[in-house]
Protein backbone atom coordinates (compact mmCIF):
# COMPACT_ATOMS: atom_id res chain seq x y z
CA UNK A 1 0.00 0.00 0.00
CA UNK A 2 2.93 2.34 0.66
CA UNK A 3 3.84 2.03 -3.02
CA UNK A 4 0.30 2.77 -4.18
CA UNK A 5 1.25 6.16 -5.62
CA UNK A 6 4.34 4.85 -7.40
CA UNK A 7 4.18 4.96 -11.18
CA UNK A 8 7.35 3.80 -12.87
CA UNK A 9 7.95 2.39 -16.32
CA UNK A 10 11.28 0.78 -15.48
CA UNK A 11 13.18 -0.33 -12.38
CA UNK A 12 16.46 -2.14 -11.72
CA UNK A 13 17.12 -4.01 -8.47
CA UNK A 14 20.57 -5.39 -7.58
CA UNK A 15 20.90 -8.43 -5.32
CA UNK A 16 17.55 -9.53 -6.73
CA UNK A 17 17.90 -13.31 -6.50
CA UNK A 18 17.03 -13.55 -2.79
CA UNK A 19 16.18 -11.62 0.36
CA UNK A 20 15.12 -7.99 0.13
CA UNK A 21 15.98 -7.73 -3.56
CA UNK A 22 13.73 -10.64 -4.48
CA UNK A 23 11.04 -9.13 -2.24
CA UNK A 24 11.25 -5.85 -4.15
CA UNK A 25 10.84 -7.64 -7.48
CA UNK A 26 7.88 -9.65 -6.19
CA UNK A 27 6.23 -6.51 -4.84
CA UNK A 28 6.67 -4.60 -8.09
CA UNK A 29 5.14 -7.51 -9.98
CA UNK A 30 2.14 -7.56 -7.61
CA UNK A 31 1.33 -3.87 -8.07
CA UNK A 32 -1.99 -3.01 -9.77
CA UNK A 33 0.05 -1.18 -12.41
CA UNK A 34 3.46 -2.86 -12.37
CA UNK A 35 6.45 -1.40 -14.17
CA UNK A 36 6.75 -2.32 -17.84
CA UNK A 37 10.39 -3.23 -17.27
CA UNK A 38 11.86 -4.86 -14.17
CA UNK A 39 15.58 -5.60 -14.39
CA UNK A 40 16.80 -8.10 -11.81
CA UNK A 41 20.55 -8.00 -11.29
CA UNK A 42 22.53 -10.39 -9.13
CA UNK A 43 26.05 -11.71 -8.72
CA UNK A 44 25.31 -15.35 -9.51
CA UNK A 45 21.83 -15.97 -10.99
CA UNK A 46 22.31 -19.76 -10.76
CA UNK A 47 24.15 -19.89 -7.44
CA UNK A 48 23.28 -22.22 -4.58
CA UNK A 49 21.50 -19.51 -2.55
CA UNK A 50 19.68 -17.97 -5.49
CA UNK A 51 15.94 -18.30 -5.03
CA UNK A 52 15.14 -17.54 -8.65
CA UNK A 53 13.15 -14.73 -10.14
CA UNK A 54 9.35 -14.67 -9.85
CA UNK A 55 6.96 -15.51 -12.64
CA UNK A 56 6.46 -12.85 -15.25
CA UNK A 57 3.49 -10.52 -14.99
CA UNK A 58 1.49 -10.32 -18.19
CA UNK A 59 2.21 -6.58 -18.46
CA UNK A 60 5.83 -6.74 -17.38
CA UNK A 61 9.06 -7.70 -19.08
CA UNK A 62 11.58 -9.24 -16.67
CA UNK A 63 14.81 -9.54 -18.65
CA UNK A 64 18.00 -10.73 -17.05
CA UNK A 65 20.91 -8.32 -17.08
CA UNK A 66 23.28 -11.24 -16.69
CA UNK A 67 25.75 -11.51 -13.84
CA UNK A 68 25.57 -7.96 -12.49
CA UNK A 69 28.50 -8.04 -10.08
CA UNK A 70 28.49 -4.67 -8.32
CA UNK A 71 32.16 -5.05 -7.36
CA UNK A 72 33.20 -5.45 -11.02
CA UNK A 73 33.23 -2.25 -13.14
CA UNK A 74 33.19 -4.20 -16.42
CA UNK A 75 30.13 -6.18 -15.29
CA UNK A 76 28.33 -2.98 -14.31
CA UNK A 77 29.06 -1.30 -17.64
CA UNK A 78 27.85 -4.37 -19.50
CA UNK A 79 24.64 -4.40 -17.44
CA UNK A 80 24.03 -0.70 -18.14
CA UNK A 81 24.49 -1.26 -21.87
CA UNK A 82 22.10 -4.22 -21.79
CA UNK A 83 19.45 -2.26 -19.89
CA UNK A 84 19.84 0.64 -22.32
CA UNK A 85 19.26 -1.71 -25.27
CA UNK A 86 16.05 -3.06 -23.73
CA UNK A 87 14.72 0.40 -22.91
CA UNK A 88 15.41 1.80 -26.35
CA UNK A 89 15.02 5.56 -26.25
CA UNK A 90 13.52 5.75 -22.77
CA UNK A 91 15.40 6.04 -19.49
CA UNK A 92 15.50 4.13 -16.22
CA UNK A 93 13.11 5.51 -13.60
CA UNK A 94 14.30 3.71 -10.49
CA UNK A 95 17.63 2.16 -9.50
CA UNK A 96 17.63 0.24 -6.21
CA UNK A 97 21.17 -0.52 -5.02
CA UNK A 98 20.29 -3.41 -2.75
CA UNK A 99 23.27 -5.78 -3.10
CA UNK A 100 25.20 -6.02 0.15
CA UNK A 101 27.30 -8.35 2.30
CA UNK A 102 28.20 -8.66 5.97
CA UNK A 103 30.73 -10.74 7.92
CA UNK A 104 30.20 -11.48 11.63
CA UNK A 105 33.52 -10.02 12.71
CA UNK A 106 34.33 -8.36 16.00
CA UNK A 107 36.49 -5.26 16.07
CA UNK A 108 39.49 -7.35 17.16
CA UNK A 109 39.34 -9.82 14.28
CA UNK A 110 38.55 -7.47 11.38
CA UNK A 111 41.03 -7.90 8.53
CA UNK A 112 42.23 -5.80 5.64
CA UNK A 113 40.75 -8.32 3.20
CA UNK A 114 37.29 -8.29 4.82
CA UNK A 115 37.23 -4.50 5.08
CA UNK A 116 38.11 -4.13 1.40
CA UNK A 117 35.63 -6.80 0.28
CA UNK A 118 32.73 -5.33 2.24
CA UNK A 119 33.53 -1.72 1.29
CA UNK A 120 33.82 -2.72 -2.36
CA UNK A 121 30.35 -4.29 -2.45
CA UNK A 122 28.46 -2.08 0.02
CA UNK A 123 29.95 1.33 -0.76
CA UNK A 124 31.92 1.31 -4.01
CA UNK A 125 29.26 -0.80 -5.76
CA UNK A 126 26.51 1.85 -5.41
CA UNK A 127 29.02 4.51 -6.51
CA UNK A 128 29.85 2.61 -9.71
CA UNK A 129 26.19 1.74 -10.33
CA UNK A 130 25.26 5.41 -10.03
CA UNK A 131 27.97 6.43 -12.47
CA UNK A 132 27.07 3.75 -15.02
CA UNK A 133 23.30 4.29 -14.92
CA UNK A 134 23.38 8.09 -14.63
CA UNK A 135 22.74 8.62 -18.38
CA UNK A 136 19.62 6.40 -18.23
CA UNK A 137 18.39 8.12 -15.04
CA UNK A 138 18.95 11.52 -16.67
CA UNK A 139 16.97 10.39 -19.70
CA UNK A 140 14.07 9.29 -17.49
CA UNK A 141 14.09 12.61 -15.63
CA UNK A 142 14.11 14.57 -18.88
CA UNK A 143 11.16 12.56 -20.14
CA UNK A 144 9.05 13.05 -17.02
CA UNK A 145 6.75 16.03 -16.49
CA UNK A 146 7.04 18.31 -13.48
CA UNK A 147 9.95 19.92 -11.71
CA UNK A 148 10.03 17.99 -8.43
CA UNK A 149 12.00 14.92 -7.38
CA UNK A 150 10.30 11.53 -6.97
CA UNK A 151 10.75 7.79 -7.39
CA UNK A 152 8.16 7.92 -10.17
CA UNK A 153 10.39 10.30 -12.13
CA UNK A 154 14.02 9.28 -11.63
CA UNK A 155 15.59 8.01 -8.42
CA UNK A 156 18.50 6.11 -6.95
CA UNK A 157 17.76 4.29 -3.70
CA UNK A 158 20.71 2.95 -1.71
CA UNK A 159 19.80 0.28 0.82
CA UNK A 160 21.68 1.34 3.94
CA UNK A 161 21.31 0.43 7.61
CA UNK A 162 20.83 2.03 11.00
CA UNK A 163 23.98 0.04 11.82
CA UNK A 164 25.84 2.76 9.93
CA UNK A 165 24.52 5.51 12.20
CA UNK A 166 27.28 7.04 14.30
CA UNK A 167 24.76 8.57 16.70
CA UNK A 168 22.76 5.37 17.22
CA UNK A 169 25.40 2.59 17.20
CA UNK A 170 22.36 0.29 17.02
CA UNK A 171 22.83 -3.32 18.14
CA UNK A 172 26.50 -3.05 19.14
CA UNK A 173 26.09 -5.46 22.07
CA UNK A 174 24.39 -7.98 19.78
CA UNK A 175 26.88 -7.86 16.92
CA UNK A 176 29.82 -5.58 16.29
CA UNK A 177 30.18 -6.16 12.50
CA UNK A 178 32.55 -3.20 12.32
CA UNK A 179 33.34 -3.49 8.61
CA UNK A 180 29.62 -3.57 7.76
CA UNK A 181 28.89 -0.55 9.98
CA UNK A 182 31.75 1.43 8.45
CA UNK A 183 30.64 0.55 4.92
CA UNK A 184 27.08 1.72 5.61
CA UNK A 185 28.24 4.93 7.27
CA UNK A 186 30.28 5.60 4.14
CA UNK A 187 27.28 4.68 1.98
CA UNK A 188 25.21 7.28 3.82
CA UNK A 189 27.76 9.95 2.90
CA UNK A 190 27.90 8.68 -0.67
CA UNK A 191 24.11 8.98 -0.87
CA UNK A 192 24.37 12.59 0.32
CA UNK A 193 27.05 13.33 -2.27
CA UNK A 194 24.95 11.74 -5.01
CA UNK A 195 21.92 13.80 -3.97
CA UNK A 196 23.95 17.00 -4.15
CA UNK A 197 25.48 16.14 -7.52
CA UNK A 198 22.46 14.65 -9.28
CA UNK A 199 19.57 16.82 -8.10
CA UNK A 200 20.29 19.35 -10.85
CA UNK A 201 19.46 16.56 -13.29
CA UNK A 202 16.12 15.90 -11.59
CA UNK A 203 17.29 12.67 -9.92
CA UNK A 204 16.27 11.85 -6.35
CA UNK A 205 19.00 10.07 -4.33
CA UNK A 206 18.30 8.61 -0.88
CA UNK A 207 19.66 6.09 1.62
CA UNK A 208 17.00 3.79 3.05
CA UNK A 209 17.05 1.70 6.23
CA UNK A 210 14.72 -1.28 5.61
CA UNK A 211 14.50 -2.42 9.22
CA UNK A 212 15.78 -5.75 10.51
CA UNK A 213 14.43 -8.32 8.09
CA UNK A 214 14.69 -12.12 8.03
CA UNK A 215 17.12 -12.65 5.15
CA UNK A 216 20.44 -14.44 4.72
CA UNK A 217 22.10 -11.18 5.77
CA UNK A 218 19.66 -10.24 8.52
CA UNK A 219 19.45 -13.71 10.06
CA UNK A 220 16.50 -15.45 11.67
CA UNK A 221 15.92 -12.85 14.39
CA UNK A 222 14.70 -10.19 11.96
CA UNK A 223 11.13 -9.36 11.04
CA UNK A 224 9.29 -11.07 8.21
Amino acid sequence: SSMAGLRVRSVLVTGANRGLGLGFVQHFLSMPKPPQWIFAGCRDPKGQRAQGTPNHHRDTDLPSVGSAEVADPASIKAAAAKVGEHLGGSGLNLLINNAGIVKPNTLDNETLEDMIEIYTTNTVGPLLMGQAFLPLLKKAAQGSPGSGLSCSKAAMVNMSSIGGSIASSFGWDLMQVTSYRCSKAALNMLSKCQSLAYREHGILCVALHPGWVQTDLGGSTGYT
